[in-house]
């Protein structure tokens, strides 16, 4: 495992790694989003470990008409707002809302790590972790040179061989690096 310090990036997946993930279904308002255990704790700790946390999630709900820009607008605020209540921080939110395969911007293409690069002109993906549960998240990972995460919260273990590292949770993997740290 590398040894992560503030000159890393650390790009998280929403559903399924922040918050539970609704399979089959979407989180279309706050009232319908629920952390996973331990993840604000997690973030209080990784802030204090990374230079950057990002989000990058695939929301297609909007593009389907199932939510609005708006309440996906309101749902990240919230999660933002609560997270840095627990003494963490998530730097940007970026989210892909189309809903071609092939967009650009959706996982597993890299559109939203550029954008992030683009505002955050000092994220170098060699030195950047890329923390997911699907096959696509890992594979946004492996493209760009990050260290892959893989979260097994809905599947135990992904299909495909871009993970480095398997945790049951958000939680698990911060707690290893807390202790790799003592």
């Amino acid at each position: 495992m590398p040894a992560f310090d503030r000159s890393w990036t650390l790009f998280l997946d929403r559903d399924g790694v922040i918050n539970e993930e609704k399979v089959g279904s979407y989180v279309v308002d706050w009232s319908e989003f629920r952390f996973l255990d331990g993840v604000p704790e997690a973030l209080a700790f990784l802030s204090r470990v990374f230079g950057r946390i990002i989000v990058v999630t695939n929301q297609r709900g909007v593009g389907k008409g199932l939510m609005t820009p708006e309440a996906l607008n309101d749902i990240h605020a919230r999660m933002r707002v609560a997270i840095e209540a627990a003494g963490g921080r998530i730097d940007a939110v970026y989210a892909c809302t189309e809903v071609a395969p092939d967009s650009p911007c959706r996982k597993p293409q890299v559109g939203m790590a550029l954008w992030a690069q683009r505002d955050f002109p000092e994220i170098d993906f060699r030195r950047a972790v890329m923390v997911g549960n699907s096959d696509s998240d890992m594979l946004f990972g492996h493209t760009l040179g990050m260290h892959t995460v893989w979260i097994a919260s809905v599947a135990p273990a992904p299909q495909e061989a871009f993970a480095h590292e398997i945790w049951p949770s958000l939680w698990a993997w911060a707690q290893s690096l807390r202790q790799g740290q003592s």
